[in-house]
């Protein structure tokens, strides 16, 4: 009997073990050797959409992040980012348009892995369901003032949503420090890699490789 035990611990120890090496040790070590693009690769100057949200709203933006500098705009990318995975959006909008279903007929080309490889990414928001609409390729597909009234009421610019009122993005009816930055991330997804971009990138980095040949 005391044999058996000690057997079905090892035996559950060793499970243990092996599961924390192929979930934990193995996905990390694989990661590690990635390259993964900075902030300031990816978004090396303040985007459109974040400058066009100071003049709309100079009070609101000037009290929660001064001048549309690059700073304030890494600033906002980050805190949308990290508000986005709290409100756990990605329960509801995936991050990763998939080979099944006609997906890409609905939001573009099948994701690859080059859009994912930047710090904004860790962790991945693929996400499980999809309640809402796919957000990987979210920007320019709307206007600044669509996302602020969409997130003060869905209903008001879709009738037929289920998504909830993000009052608490707002002082009043302006959008606050979180709304900006959450406003700012949707704007920015997507924008930083597109196949024209990565088609430019790769040629531009075949010619950095043959100058240094010649």
């Amino acid at each position: 009997m005391e044999r058996a035990k000690t057997i079905a611990l090892l035996a559950g120890l060793g499970c243990f073990l092996l599961a924390a090496v192929l979930t934990i040790y193995l996905p990390v070590a694989h990661l590690a050797k990635i390259e993964y693009k900075s902030l300031d690769q990816i978004a090396p100057e303040p985007s459109f959409d974040f400058i066009d949200l100071s003049k709309r709203y100079p009070a609101q933006f000037q009290k929660y992040y001064g001048e549309p500098t690059k700073e304030a705009f890494h600033e906002a990318l980050k805190l949308g980012r990290d508000q986005y995975i709290a409100e756990a959006c990605w329960h509801c909008h995936s991050q990763f348009v998939r080979p099944v279903s006609n997906e890409d007929r609905r939001f573009g080309k099948v994701s690859w892995a080059d859009e994912y490889r930047n710090e904004m990414f860790l962790p991945h928001l693929f996400g499980t369901r999809r309640v809402g609409p796919d957000l990987i390729r979210e920007s320019g597909k709307h206007g600044n003032d669509w996302h602020v009234a969409h997130f003060y009421d869905p209903r008001l610019v879709t009738p037929q949503s289920v998504m909830p009122r993000y009052t608490w993005f707002f002082d009043g009816e302006e959008p606050n420090k979180v709304g900006i930055a959450m406003i700012t991330y949707m704007q920015w997804l997507g924008s930083w890699t597109t196949p024209e971009v990565m088609a430019r990138e790769a040629k531009a980095a075949a010619a950095a490789g043959g100058k240094k040949d010649g």
